[in-house]
Protein backbone atom coordinates (compact mmCIF):
# COMPACT_ATOMS: atom_id res chain seq x y z
CA UNK A 1 0.00 0.00 0.00
CA UNK A 2 1.16 3.83 -0.79
CA UNK A 3 1.20 6.37 0.72
CA UNK A 4 -1.22 7.98 -1.35
CA UNK A 5 -3.63 4.93 -0.75
CA UNK A 6 -3.67 6.10 2.91
CA UNK A 7 -5.11 9.39 2.00
CA UNK A 8 -9.10 9.89 2.27
CA UNK A 9 -11.17 9.71 -0.71
CA UNK A 10 -12.37 13.17 -2.15
CA UNK A 11 -15.32 14.49 -1.24
CA UNK A 12 -17.94 14.66 -4.07
CA UNK A 13 -18.59 17.84 -5.52
CA UNK A 14 -21.99 19.00 -5.30
CA UNK A 15 -23.25 21.51 -7.95
CA UNK A 16 -24.60 24.76 -6.12
CA UNK A 17 -28.54 25.23 -6.09
CA UNK A 18 -29.53 27.46 -8.95
CA UNK A 19 -31.40 30.42 -7.76
CA UNK A 20 -34.52 30.73 -8.88
CA UNK A 21 -35.46 33.53 -11.45
CA UNK A 22 -37.52 35.98 -9.87
CA UNK A 23 -38.78 39.56 -12.22
CA UNK A 24 -36.56 42.11 -11.06
CA UNK A 25 -37.36 44.76 -8.39
CA UNK A 26 -37.63 48.40 -9.43
CA UNK A 27 -33.96 50.07 -9.18
CA UNK A 28 -34.66 52.66 -6.13
CA UNK A 29 -36.36 52.25 -2.64
CA UNK A 30 -40.17 52.34 -3.03
CA UNK A 31 -42.44 50.37 -1.12
CA UNK A 32 -45.24 48.42 -2.44
CA UNK A 33 -47.36 45.56 -2.70
CA UNK A 34 -45.12 42.13 -2.60
CA UNK A 35 -45.42 40.68 -6.85
CA UNK A 36 -46.17 37.11 -6.67
CA UNK A 37 -43.31 34.26 -7.78
CA UNK A 38 -42.79 33.56 -11.03
CA UNK A 39 -44.67 29.93 -10.92
CA UNK A 40 -47.52 32.02 -10.06
CA UNK A 41 -50.19 32.64 -13.05
CA UNK A 42 -50.20 36.58 -13.19
CA UNK A 43 -52.22 38.45 -16.01
CA UNK A 44 -50.63 39.49 -18.84
CA UNK A 45 -50.25 41.08 -22.46
CA UNK A 46 -48.04 40.30 -25.00
CA UNK A 47 -47.08 42.42 -28.08
CA UNK A 48 -46.52 39.70 -31.27
CA UNK A 49 -44.21 40.44 -34.42
CA UNK A 50 -47.47 42.21 -36.33
CA UNK A 51 -48.33 44.30 -33.79
CA UNK A 52 -51.32 43.15 -32.50
CA UNK A 53 -51.67 42.89 -28.22
CA UNK A 54 -52.97 39.12 -27.01
CA UNK A 55 -54.75 39.13 -23.24
CA UNK A 56 -53.90 36.58 -21.30
CA UNK A 57 -52.33 34.68 -18.21
CA UNK A 58 -48.27 34.07 -18.18
CA UNK A 59 -48.20 30.74 -16.38
CA UNK A 60 -44.43 30.62 -16.15
CA UNK A 61 -41.07 31.66 -17.78
CA UNK A 62 -37.83 29.82 -18.65
CA UNK A 63 -35.47 31.96 -18.73
CA UNK A 64 -32.43 29.66 -19.94
CA UNK A 65 -34.96 28.45 -22.40
CA UNK A 66 -36.06 31.65 -23.64
CA UNK A 67 -39.71 29.92 -23.33
CA UNK A 68 -42.91 31.44 -21.71
CA UNK A 69 -46.12 29.52 -20.94
CA UNK A 70 -49.09 31.06 -21.97
CA UNK A 71 -52.73 30.80 -21.96
CA UNK A 72 -55.49 32.83 -23.08
CA UNK A 73 -57.59 31.50 -20.12
CA UNK A 74 -56.55 29.88 -17.08
CA UNK A 75 -58.18 26.98 -18.30
CA UNK A 76 -56.92 26.27 -21.25
CA UNK A 77 -53.90 24.88 -22.32
CA UNK A 78 -51.21 26.31 -22.11
CA UNK A 79 -48.54 27.49 -25.02
CA UNK A 80 -44.51 27.35 -25.40
CA UNK A 81 -44.14 30.53 -26.96
CA UNK A 82 -39.96 31.06 -27.66
CA UNK A 83 -39.16 34.30 -27.13
CA UNK A 84 -39.06 34.64 -30.67
CA UNK A 85 -42.29 34.87 -31.00
CA UNK A 86 -43.48 38.09 -29.07
CA UNK A 87 -42.06 41.82 -28.85
CA UNK A 88 -42.87 42.85 -25.58
CA UNK A 89 -44.59 40.80 -22.43
CA UNK A 90 -46.52 43.39 -19.98
CA UNK A 91 -47.73 42.11 -16.35
CA UNK A 92 -51.20 43.71 -16.08
CA UNK A 93 -51.49 43.74 -13.13
CA UNK A 94 -49.48 46.64 -11.26
CA UNK A 95 -47.47 46.83 -8.45
CA UNK A 96 -49.46 49.19 -6.17
CA UNK A 97 -48.38 51.60 -3.29
CA UNK A 98 -49.37 54.53 -1.28
CA UNK A 99 -46.69 56.34 -1.64
CA UNK A 100 -45.64 57.84 -4.92
CA UNK A 101 -42.95 57.11 -7.38
CA UNK A 102 -39.76 58.48 -6.81
CA UNK A 103 -40.75 60.09 -10.11
CA UNK A 104 -38.53 62.83 -10.65
CA UNK A 105 -35.79 61.38 -9.89
CA UNK A 106 -36.15 58.18 -11.91
CA UNK A 107 -38.97 58.62 -14.54
CA UNK A 108 -37.51 59.58 -17.96
CA UNK A 109 -38.86 58.98 -21.39
CA UNK A 110 -37.50 56.02 -23.96
CA UNK A 111 -37.46 55.00 -26.92
CA UNK A 112 -37.35 51.70 -28.20
CA UNK A 113 -36.53 50.35 -31.39
CA UNK A 114 -37.62 47.00 -32.05
CA UNK A 115 -37.53 44.07 -34.34
CA UNK A 116 -40.33 44.33 -35.99
CA UNK A 117 -41.89 43.79 -39.60
CA UNK A 118 -41.55 47.65 -40.42
CA UNK A 119 -38.77 48.68 -37.43
CA UNK A 120 -38.84 52.09 -38.53
CA UNK A 121 -40.34 54.22 -36.06
CA UNK A 122 -39.37 53.53 -32.65
CA UNK A 123 -41.89 52.85 -29.31
CA UNK A 124 -42.48 55.40 -27.01
CA UNK A 125 -42.48 55.70 -23.50
CA UNK A 126 -41.63 56.26 -19.78
CA UNK A 127 -40.26 53.99 -17.51
CA UNK A 128 -39.40 54.87 -13.73
CA UNK A 129 -35.98 53.11 -14.40
CA UNK A 130 -34.93 50.24 -16.07
CA UNK A 131 -32.86 47.19 -15.67
CA UNK A 132 -31.20 45.52 -18.45
CA UNK A 133 -29.61 42.03 -18.41
CA UNK A 134 -28.62 39.43 -20.28
CA UNK A 135 -32.02 38.17 -21.37
CA UNK A 136 -33.64 41.62 -22.34
CA UNK A 137 -34.74 44.86 -20.91
CA UNK A 138 -37.33 45.46 -17.95
CA UNK A 139 -39.29 48.31 -17.88
CA UNK A 140 -40.95 50.22 -15.35
CA UNK A 141 -43.98 51.71 -16.74
CA UNK A 142 -45.93 54.21 -14.36
CA UNK A 143 -49.84 53.53 -13.94
CA UNK A 144 -52.61 55.28 -11.11
CA UNK A 145 -51.37 58.86 -10.91
CA UNK A 146 -47.87 57.74 -10.19
CA UNK A 147 -48.53 55.06 -7.62
CA UNK A 148 -48.09 52.40 -9.24
CA UNK A 149 -46.06 50.51 -12.14
CA UNK A 150 -46.67 48.15 -14.31
CA UNK A 151 -43.48 45.57 -15.60
CA UNK A 152 -42.44 45.08 -18.89
CA UNK A 153 -40.12 42.64 -20.28
CA UNK A 154 -38.54 42.80 -24.18
CA UNK A 155 -37.08 39.91 -25.00
CA UNK A 156 -32.64 40.62 -26.45
CA UNK A 157 -33.87 39.02 -29.48
CA UNK A 158 -36.57 41.04 -30.10
CA UNK A 159 -35.16 45.10 -29.71
CA UNK A 160 -32.20 46.51 -32.02
CA UNK A 161 -31.96 49.59 -28.90
CA UNK A 162 -33.55 51.61 -26.58
CA UNK A 163 -32.27 55.26 -25.86
CA UNK A 164 -34.01 57.00 -22.68
CA UNK A 165 -33.81 60.69 -22.19
CA UNK A 166 -32.95 62.63 -19.18
CA UNK A 167 -35.00 62.67 -15.98
CA UNK A 168 -36.75 65.93 -14.29
CA UNK A 169 -33.74 66.21 -12.18
CA UNK A 170 -31.12 65.65 -14.71
CA UNK A 171 -32.60 68.03 -16.70
CA UNK A 172 -32.86 70.56 -13.99
CA UNK A 173 -29.67 69.80 -12.16
CA UNK A 174 -28.10 71.15 -16.36
CA UNK A 175 -28.66 74.98 -14.84
CA UNK A 176 -27.45 74.24 -10.94
CA UNK A 177 -24.22 76.66 -10.81
CA UNK A 178 -21.33 74.73 -11.45
CA UNK A 179 -18.60 77.33 -11.72
CA UNK A 180 -17.71 80.23 -8.91
CA UNK A 181 -18.04 82.49 -12.23
CA UNK A 182 -21.07 81.49 -11.82
CA UNK A 183 -22.06 81.53 -8.26
CA UNK A 184 -20.54 85.35 -7.91
CA UNK A 185 -22.63 86.39 -10.69
CA UNK A 186 -25.82 84.46 -9.35
CA UNK A 187 -25.22 86.48 -5.47
CA UNK A 188 -24.24 89.25 -7.48
CA UNK A 189 -27.96 89.19 -8.76
CA UNK A 190 -29.72 87.58 -6.07
CA UNK A 191 -31.64 91.03 -4.59
CA UNK A 192 -32.72 91.62 -8.11
CA UNK A 193 -33.70 88.12 -9.28
CA UNK A 194 -37.72 88.08 -9.61
CA UNK A 195 -39.60 85.68 -7.50
CA UNK A 196 -40.85 82.59 -8.90
CA UNK A 197 -43.86 80.58 -8.42
CA UNK A 198 -44.39 78.23 -6.74
CA UNK A 199 -44.18 75.31 -9.30
CA UNK A 200 -41.31 76.96 -11.74
CA UNK A 201 -39.07 76.67 -8.25
CA UNK A 202 -39.86 73.09 -7.88
CA UNK A 203 -39.03 72.13 -11.59
CA UNK A 204 -35.67 74.33 -11.03
CA UNK A 205 -34.83 71.80 -8.15
CA UNK A 206 -35.78 68.73 -10.08
CA UNK A 207 -38.10 67.97 -7.17
CA UNK A 208 -41.55 67.36 -9.19
CA UNK A 209 -42.30 65.71 -12.96
CA UNK A 210 -44.00 68.61 -14.74
CA UNK A 211 -47.03 65.54 -14.85
CA UNK A 212 -47.17 65.68 -10.82
CA UNK A 213 -47.23 69.18 -11.00
CA UNK A 214 -50.13 69.46 -13.29
CA UNK A 215 -51.85 66.81 -11.57
CA UNK A 216 -51.60 68.60 -8.78
CA UNK A 217 -53.18 71.77 -10.11
CA UNK A 218 -56.07 69.75 -11.29
CA UNK A 219 -56.80 69.13 -7.90
CA UNK A 220 -60.15 70.32 -6.37
CA UNK A 221 -58.39 72.19 -3.33
CA UNK A 222 -57.89 75.70 -1.49
CA UNK A 223 -54.55 74.69 -0.40
CA UNK A 224 -51.60 76.09 -1.96
CA UNK A 225 -50.03 74.13 -4.37
CA UNK A 226 -46.91 73.33 -2.34
CA UNK A 227 -48.89 72.20 0.80
CA UNK A 228 -50.92 69.98 -1.99
CA UNK A 229 -47.88 68.28 -3.05
CA UNK A 230 -46.82 67.72 -0.03
CA UNK A 231 -49.60 66.41 1.22
CA UNK A 232 -50.04 63.77 -1.69
CA UNK A 233 -46.22 62.97 -0.54
CA UNK A 234 -44.89 63.89 -3.67
CA UNK A 235 -42.57 65.86 -1.86
CA UNK A 236 -41.54 66.20 1.83
CA UNK A 237 -42.19 69.33 3.93
CA UNK A 238 -38.07 70.21 4.21
CA UNK A 239 -38.24 70.07 -0.12
CA UNK A 240 -41.19 72.59 0.10
CA UNK A 241 -39.18 75.08 2.34
CA UNK A 242 -36.11 74.54 0.18
CA UNK A 243 -37.90 75.48 -3.16
CA UNK A 244 -39.69 78.24 -0.93
CA UNK A 245 -36.01 79.69 -0.68
CA UNK A 246 -35.24 79.20 -4.14
CA UNK A 247 -38.49 80.94 -5.31
CA UNK A 248 -37.06 84.05 -3.05
CA UNK A 249 -33.47 84.04 -4.98
CA UNK A 250 -31.49 81.34 -2.87
CA UNK A 251 -28.98 80.78 -5.78
CA UNK A 252 -28.51 76.40 -6.47
CA UNK A 253 -25.19 74.84 -6.31
CA UNK A 254 -24.20 71.60 -8.04
CA UNK A 255 -21.69 70.39 -5.55
CA UNK A 256 -21.12 67.34 -7.81
CA UNK A 257 -19.36 69.61 -10.20
CA UNK A 258 -19.17 73.22 -8.27
CA UNK A 259 -14.74 72.88 -7.37
CA UNK A 260 -14.94 73.05 -3.49
CA UNK A 261 -12.06 74.94 -2.12
CA UNK A 262 -10.97 73.15 0.98
CA UNK A 263 -9.66 76.09 2.97
CA UNK A 264 -13.42 77.12 2.66
CA UNK A 265 -14.46 73.41 4.11
CA UNK A 266 -12.61 73.27 7.29
CA UNK A 267 -13.45 76.49 8.35
CA UNK A 268 -16.22 73.99 9.76
CA UNK A 269 -15.33 70.59 11.81
CA UNK A 270 -16.80 67.13 10.06
CA UNK A 271 -19.01 66.53 12.99
CA UNK A 272 -20.94 70.00 12.69
CA UNK A 273 -21.24 69.97 9.10
CA UNK A 274 -22.76 66.79 9.37
CA UNK A 275 -24.95 67.96 12.50
CA UNK A 276 -26.11 71.12 10.34
CA UNK A 277 -26.20 69.85 7.16
CA UNK A 278 -23.81 72.59 5.82
CA UNK A 279 -20.92 72.65 3.81
CA UNK A 280 -18.58 76.09 3.02
CA UNK A 281 -17.42 76.18 -0.08
CA UNK A 282 -15.85 79.27 -0.74
CA UNK A 283 -14.17 82.14 0.59
CA UNK A 284 -14.94 85.74 -0.58
CA UNK A 285 -12.86 87.98 1.90
CA UNK A 286 -14.50 87.91 4.88
CA UNK A 287 -17.77 86.25 3.45
CA UNK A 288 -18.20 82.57 3.80
CA UNK A 289 -20.45 80.64 1.15
CA UNK A 290 -21.90 77.73 2.74
CA UNK A 291 -24.35 75.14 1.03
CA UNK A 292 -27.18 74.37 2.87
CA UNK A 293 -30.24 71.97 2.08
CA UNK A 294 -32.51 74.68 3.67
CA UNK A 295 -32.76 77.99 5.25
CA UNK A 296 -33.52 76.84 8.64
CA UNK A 297 -29.53 75.81 8.78
CA UNK A 298 -28.71 79.42 8.86
CA UNK A 299 -29.49 80.68 12.54
CA UNK A 300 -27.04 78.15 14.40
CA UNK A 301 -23.81 78.32 11.90
CA UNK A 302 -24.11 82.20 11.91
CA UNK A 303 -23.61 81.92 15.67
CA UNK A 304 -21.03 79.57 15.27
CA UNK A 305 -19.00 82.53 12.91
CA UNK A 306 -20.38 85.64 14.44
CA UNK A 307 -17.27 85.60 16.72
CA UNK A 308 -14.84 84.79 13.67
CA UNK A 309 -15.70 87.65 11.64
CA UNK A 310 -16.95 86.20 8.96
CA UNK A 311 -20.23 86.83 7.20
CA UNK A 312 -22.18 83.59 6.34
CA UNK A 313 -23.41 83.65 2.71
CA UNK A 314 -26.13 80.52 2.05
CA UNK A 315 -26.41 78.66 -1.12
CA UNK A 316 -28.49 76.19 -1.39
CA UNK A 317 -27.41 71.95 -2.49
CA UNK A 318 -29.25 68.96 -2.55
CA UNK A 319 -28.85 66.82 0.68
CA UNK A 320 -27.34 63.98 -0.85
CA UNK A 321 -24.55 66.17 -2.52
CA UNK A 322 -23.80 67.53 0.58
CA UNK A 323 -23.34 64.35 2.00
CA UNK A 324 -21.25 63.04 -0.81
CA UNK A 325 -19.08 65.80 -0.83
CA UNK A 326 -18.42 65.93 3.03
CA UNK A 327 -17.68 62.23 3.05
CA UNK A 328 -15.21 62.78 0.25
CA UNK A 329 -13.37 65.61 0.85
CA UNK A 330 -10.03 65.44 2.92
CA UNK A 331 -10.66 66.86 6.38
CA UNK A 332 -7.89 67.39 9.18
CA UNK A 333 -8.67 66.33 12.26
CA UNK A 334 -8.34 62.68 13.16
CA UNK A 335 -11.66 61.89 13.71
CA UNK A 336 -13.18 62.52 10.41
CA UNK A 337 -10.85 60.21 9.45
CA UNK A 338 -13.02 57.57 10.73
CA UNK A 339 -15.92 59.11 8.94
CA UNK A 340 -17.49 56.75 6.39
CA UNK A 341 -20.46 57.56 3.75
CA UNK A 342 -22.38 55.17 5.85
CA UNK A 343 -21.98 57.83 8.69
CA UNK A 344 -23.24 60.46 6.69
CA UNK A 345 -26.54 58.61 5.49
CA UNK A 346 -27.01 58.21 9.21
CA UNK A 347 -27.54 61.88 9.67
CA UNK A 348 -29.32 61.87 6.67
CA UNK A 349 -31.72 59.78 7.55
CA UNK A 350 -32.07 60.81 11.21
CA UNK A 351 -32.60 65.00 10.61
Amino acid sequence: MTDLDKLPPFPTLLDEPVEAWAWPEPPFTWRHTTPPGAEVAQACRIRTSSGSQVDGYMLGIDMAGATLRFGSTLQSAPLNLPFTRFLCLTLTTALASTEPLPAAAHESEYRLWLNDEDGSAPVLGRSVGHVEREEGLYLFEPVDAHHALLRVFVPRRAYRRCEFGPTSRDSAAEHWIATPEQLAEALHKQASMPVLPIGQSLLNLGLVTRAQLDRALERNSDAPLGERLVESGVISQADLQTAIAHKMGYPLVDLTRFPIDPNAAHKLPLKTALVHRALPIRIDGMRLIVAVDKPARLAPLQALFALKGFQIVPVLASKSHILLALSSLPHQDAWSDNVTMRFAEHYADSR
